[in-house]
């Protein structure tokens, strides 16, 4: 029994290196148009039911539309390359 339970850890281990890897790669397409406007996004962690919390860095931290960012930029990225993304929150930092 605990070898299938070693198993399944192991698979969902990888399977969460993977989804990390998407976001931050989806980060970094974003990543140019943040700094452009003085502001940045780091990824803080993909919960247990894949939420992905973001912290905001510089300019993003107040700007009006940091959450059109999220929502049409990083979240619709992610609807594509990692669909087992629910959501995309800003937490504060």
């Amino acid at each position: 029994k605990s070898c299938w339970g070693w198993i399944w850890w192991t698979k969902m281990l990888d399977l969460m290196k993977a989804l990390k890897e998407k976001v931050n790669q989806a980060i970094d397409n974003l990543r140019p148009y943040l700094k452009n406007d003085g502001g940045d996004m780091e990824l803080v962690e993909i919960t247990e039911d894949y939420v992905v919390h973001v912290k905001l860095l510089g300019a993003c931290q107040e700007c009006s539309m940091s959450t059109m960012t999220i929502k049409a930029g990083l979240e619709e990225t992610l609807k594509i390359t990692a669909p087992e993304i629910v959501k995309v929150v800003a937490i504060e930092a």
